[in-house]
């Protein structure tokens, strides 16, 4: 077989960073689902454009574990947000290409007159049936000691779970032990409305700043959300140091390089702010210190916040595109 073209292997690379920008914006999401701030736009929808996206999107990663990726042709269509149910879908088939070390991952649908039922099944390392009723907890990984290096965060689940709700579909799941799992999400069949062709959601998300090995200070104490911006930063070429208090950050100034930007959410634990953050970090290391403030407080205290042409606040829910921009226009101010 002939070896892939430099052309191709970048096209690859893109899209890998494409579909991982994606799930990261899932995962700096999760507040917006709690908060009910995600309204769900249902329409009609054809199952074929979503299964063309993953396949783009995954191809790839199942390759490099030498898994089969088989996607069946599918010509159904459903009821429901696209957007949302290509996010529940990337989800389950990234965390069976994840626990699946051999074989393959299969998805595919069935359908009658009233619903579309949609499969994820792997041959992977599959789920011990009194560890079901923890899946869809954050954090909770199948298999993984708590004192033990993870691949990922335990998060997937957890979010397929709060979109199933929000959705008001259904999802159902079989696992054995030692021979995998399957997923299966139901929806309601198209009801002859004008049907998407999930165009819009497959479209490339917007060139993101680029980065050219800038130092990152992040100051976040949601693990989730720290663990998330930092790998979306590092994805980007940025030189991230990720810490979760004043104190820590205190630490890094006076032990390590300068950083070029600190990155500071605004609520973080006993009681401390994000300006508190880039008071002392700026008494430390110098007024200029650029520096952007994450918050979704909408107080007057945080509104009458004095600016400078060095900072920036940017309000909760932060698209992950979004921050990499307003980070790249300060870094080049």
């Amino acid at each position: 077989m002939a070896e892939p073209t430099a052309a191709e292997i970048v096209r690859q690379q893109e899209q890998a960073i494409q579909a991982m920008s994606r799930l990261l914006n899932a995962l700096l999401d999760i507040s917006k689902l709690e908060s009910g701030a995600i309204k769900p736009e249902p329409a009609d929808f054809t199952v074929a454009s979503l299964f063309d996206g993953l396949r783009r999107d995954f191809a790839s990663a199942a390759t490099s574990k030498g898994l089969a990726l088989k996607i069946e042709e599918c010509v159904a269509c459903a009821h429901s947000d696209p957007s949302l149910v290509e996010q529940i879908l990337r989800n389950l088939v990234s965390n069976a290409i994840k626990y699946t070390q051999e074989g393959w991952v299969r998805l595919r649908c069935l359908r009658d007159q009233s619903q579309v039922r949609i499969e994820v099944r792997d041959t992977g390392i599959g789920i011990p049936a009194d560890q079901l009723g923890y899946i869809y907890d954050e954090f909770y990984q199948v298999g993984v000691a708590d004192n033990v290096s993870r691949e990922g965060y335990g998060l997937g689940l957890s979010i397929v779970h709060r979109l199933v709700r929000l959705l008001d579909l259904r999802l159902e799941v079989c696992s054995e032990l030692g021979k995998g799992s399957a997923f299966s999400l139901i929806l309601p069949s198209a009801g002859g409305r004008t049907v998407s062709t999930g165009a819009d959601s497959a479209q490339s998300p917007a060139p993101l700043t680029q980065a050219v090995a800038s130092r990152v200070l992040l100051v976040e104490d949601d693990p989730a959300v720290r663990d998330a911006t930092c790998l979306l930063l590092r994805v980007e070429g940025y030189q991230v140091t990720a810490v979760a208090s004043l104190a820590q950050a205190l630490r890094e100034a006076r032990e390590h390089e300068s950083p070029d930007l600190l990155v500071t959410d605004y609520h973080l634990s006993d009681g401390i702010t994000g300006t508190q953050v880039i008071a002392m970090l700026r008494e430390r290391l110098g007024p200029a210190m650029k520096a952007v403030l994450i918050t979704g407080n909408t107080s007057s205290a945080v509104k009458g916040l004095p600016r400078d042409r060095n900072l920036r606040i940017a309000s909760k829910p932060v698209q992950a595109d979004e921050q990499l921009v307003l980070i790249g226009e300060l870094l080049d101010a």
